[in-house]
């Protein structure tokens, strides 16, 4: 397999050569639209080994790799049309949804993000227990540090006060475990007090001073049901014998608000219990104008109250720091590695809904890890990057813990992201946005060691499907002209196929919008017929001719123009009548003939 020159010369320098298979057409089900019956059709090379400038090439007219697997779609024939979509690393240029997930990232490694839900770890059977266990407690306990951290700022007074009232009713639930009103092995949960909001107190007439309110009884009583029903001889404790025992919910807020007198003594809050729930009451001399308490009266009462001065304000108010973590990317050979094909099996269960017994080692190296390309070790003269030229996994770790994998090729003229899985665990950071982002980044770094690295490649860009339309959100990307290889502006192309999902793009090359229609090239050059006698009425127009270079000469037949260069381009790729079997030159030929007769 040869390529252009310059790709040949350096196979032959380095002794390689690329063996490729052809397996003819491919057919399957499509992956990217719904409608029933529709199917994917592409060419298929299998390759036992591939120099990295072939593949290159093999990239710049529409072939992409899975594995050892080369395919083309057959764009006329395959129901979603898919054209490579590439991006100059050089001109990127960030949009504001982009440098959000860069500064959510950040934040999270600064600790300073606010994580709704605690991130779980799923265990690793490869892994010891006691490595399971601290790691689980120790990312169980993002969801807390991140609420206190609260974006690196101090809280408010309104979410001091929350925080002070909570750890009130936790004093009096460990002061009641202590006693033996609740069992001693049981783990009781932290009491959470909530603000009630302006529009609920409302509609609740009677309550219209109801300010905060805790529903620790109910959780308290679940605990506890929970705890003495672990053998198979017991039975769920009953609502009926939960309220002889005082367990239910209204007796506990009962016992709790009644302990909590003191708490209303100091700061001046009216505190009863209501069909389970403490709730806390403002007094009229508390009431501002929309009826909620003045937060600084009630903690500066209670801090007065306190007999060590000003100590549970001054604890309410403290934070922890936040904690920092550490992003670390690296680039390795691809290979078999078992902690990525665990994530990997995370990832297609959980994302993709995979079958678990589809999702094994053998489907994974085929797809992820095999690969025939040649790898080119780095030469140190600016023509190789650093890495070399090959196939990688691009890992990345959080604190240690591998979060998401690229996997990528890296070729003379480009980085070309093949696939990346990621830990579901953490979706809300966005890990394919910012993996792409890095990529880019590592392109525009390493062309400074390597010119030639120009160039991120995204792989096939779908305009019918939705979920493949983000691979445009990277501006300014361009769109392969599936016909004559030429890179189409995609600004140029999109407004195009909204209307119609394959066309020559080429053909729209100058046009700065899709209003215009120039004819279709395939339905210009498919039957043309040349008669080497009947030049005089053959149409043709003539242009100057520069230095033998014909490659802008307008052909014009039935009122259709063809430039030479793209007729030849097209010859290449179809099969054209032309009369009496004639060669490329003897058309350079007869072309010149005409056209010194026209001058």
């Amino acid at each position: 397999m040869r390529s252009d020159g310059s790709s040949s010369s350096r196979n032959n320098s380095a002794g390689v050569e690329s063996v490729v298979i052809d397996w003819g057409r491919l057919k399957s089900s499509c992956g990217y639209c719904k409608s029933s019956g529709c199917t994917s059709i592409s060419h298929g090379l299998w390759a036992n080994s591939i120099t990295v400038y072939d593949y290159q090439d093999l990239l710049d007219r529409g072939w992409r790799r899975s594995g050892s697997l080369l395919y083309k779609p057959e764009m006329e024939r395959t129901c979603c049309p898919a054209y490579t979509i590439r991006l100059r690393a050089a001109d990127f240029v960030h949009s504001k949804e982009q440098l959000r997930v860069s500064r959510r990232l950040q934040r999270f490694l600064d600790g300073t993000l606010d994580i709704k839900k605690p991130v779980k770890l799923m265990k690793d059977p490869n892994t010891s227990k006691d490595s399971c266990n601290s790691a689980d407690n120790e990312v169980l306990k993002l969801s807390t540090e991140e609420s206190l951290s609260n974006n690196g700022e101090k809280k408010s007074e309104a979410e001091q006060i929350l925080h002070y009232l909570s750890n009130q009713i936790d004093n009096v639930v460990q002061a009641c475990l202590k006693s033996g009103v609740f069992p001693l092995d049981i783990q009781l949960p932290k009491a959470s007090v909530k603000k009630v909001l302006q529009a609920k107190r409302k509609l609740l007439v009677e309550e219209s001073d109801l300010q905060y309110t805790s529903s620790i009884a109910f959780q308290i009583v679940a605990t506890i049901r929970r705890g003495q029903s672990c053998d198979n001889n017991q039975l769920r404790l009953s609502r009926h014998s939960a309220e002889q025992n005082g367990l239910s919910p209204k007796a506990i807020a009962e016992k709790l608000a009644s302990s909590l007198t003191q708490l209303a003594e100091t700061s001046g809050l009216l505190i009863k219990a209501c069909n389970g729930h403490i709730n806390f009451y403002s007094s009229n001399k508390q009431s501002s104008s929309d009826g909620s308490v003045q937060v600084k009266t009630v903690l500066e009462e209670a801090a007065a109250g306190c007999p060590s001065k000003k100590c549970c304000l001054k604890r309410s108010s403290e934070q922890p720091p936040p904690k920092k973590r550490r992003l670390e990317i690296r680039l390795k050979r691809s290979s078999f590695d078992s902690e990525e094909f665990a994530l990997y099996q995370k990832y297609q269960i959980k994302v993709h809904d995979d079958m678990p017994d589809r999702v094994t080692k053998s489907s994974y190296r085929r797809f992820l890890v095999d690969t025939p390309l040649v790898f080119v070790p780095p030469t140190g003269d600016g023509t190789v990057p650093p890495c070399g030229f090959g196939s990688f996994h691009q890992q990345y770790l959080i604190d240690g813990r591998l979060v998401a994998v690229g996997v990528i090729d890296i070729l003379p003229k480009c980085l070309s992201s093949k696939y990346l899985f990621w830990d579901p665990d953490f979706a809300f950071l966005s890990l394919g946005k910012y993996s792409a982002l890095q990529e880019i980044g590592w392109v525009r770094e390493n062309q400074i060691n390597c010119p030639s690295l120009k160039y991120y490649y995204l792989g096939y860009y779908i305009h019918s499907c939705s979920k493949m339309r983000y691979k445009a959100a990277y501006h300014p990307s361009e769109l392969l002209c599936p016909l004559r290889y030429q890179w189409i502006s995609f600004d140029i192309a999109r407004p195009l196929l909204d209307k119609k999902p394959y066309l020559v793009l080429s053909d729209f090359a100058n046009l700065q919008n899709g209003e215009l229609s120039p004819p279709d090239v395939s339905d210009n050059v498919k039957e043309v017929q040349y008669d080497e006698s009947d030049t005089e009425s053959s149409g043709l127009r003539s242009v100057e001719i520069e230095d033998e270079d014909i490659s802008n000469i307008l052909i014009e037949r039935k009122g259709s123009r063809l430039r030479y260069k793209c007729f030849f381009k097209a010859f290449n790729q179809r099969l054209i009548t032309v009369r009496a079997g004639w060669a490329h030159g003897g058309v350079k030929r007869w072309l010149r003939k005409i056209f010194s007769k026209c001058k």
